[in-house]
């Protein structure tokens, strides 16, 4: 049976691995073992999918990024430039840690910016956003905006990205999409 994706003859793909229709890996990418990558998949430049992991459809990972194990990608994740993820709390390059790896969870629709780092063992919120260089060291909700580091939640933001201003009846409405959004008790829910 043909493959129905593409990849650049630079790439590296390991026997073991699932990869869905549409999906494009490009120069110099490294599929390891028994990794999952879903339908129409950007995988960019000089990317590293480690074993296990497992990529949702449509997730778009741009170059320099190393997906370690350890890490699951719902749909429509992106994953912006050189970002880091880690999967060991405490590190050591003499204790061999590979039973101990921590899972981090990033929802359906959220966007990590570039050189932005996530400490394993947190969930990223659907339709999240962090910011370029935020670093992640608790979980972050649900259409949460989070810069800085460590990293702070500054505000909301909707489905499309834009940041959203609540009103003193804690309704907003995406400029882009026309969607609104609820604010209460501090959780962000769309309503249309």
């Amino acid at each position: 049976m043909e493959k129905e994706f593409f990849a650049h003859p630079t790439a590296v793909i390991d026997e073991g691995c699932t990869i869905g229709n549409g999906t494009k890996i490009w120069h110099f990418s490294h599929i390891m073992k028994n990794s999952v990558i879903g339908t129409n998949c950007n995988i960019g430049q000089n990317v590293v999918v480690s074993p296990d992991v497992i990529l949702g459809n449509n997730v778009k990972v741009q170059n320099n990024v190393s997906i370690y194990t350890g890490v699951i990608c719902e749909d429509d994740v992106f994953l912006g430039p050189s970002m880091v993820f880690t999967n060991i709390i405490n590190p050591r390059s003499a204790v061999i840690r590979r039973d101990q790896y921590v899972t981090t969870m990033v929802r359906r629709g959220a966007s990590i910016g570039a050189n932005a780092t996530i400490v394993c063992g947190n969930e990223i919120g659907q339709y999240s956003l962090i910011g370029a260089g935020a670093v992640i060291t608790r979980p972050v909700k649900p259409y949460a905006l989070v810069v800085g580091n460590p990293g702070r939640q500054t505000g909301w933001v909707s489905e499309y990205g834009h940041k959203l201003s609540f009103d003193e009846g804690g309704l907003a409405v995406c400029p882009e999409s026309g969607q609104q959004y609820r604010l209460s008790g501090g959780e962000v829910t769309r309503i249309i």
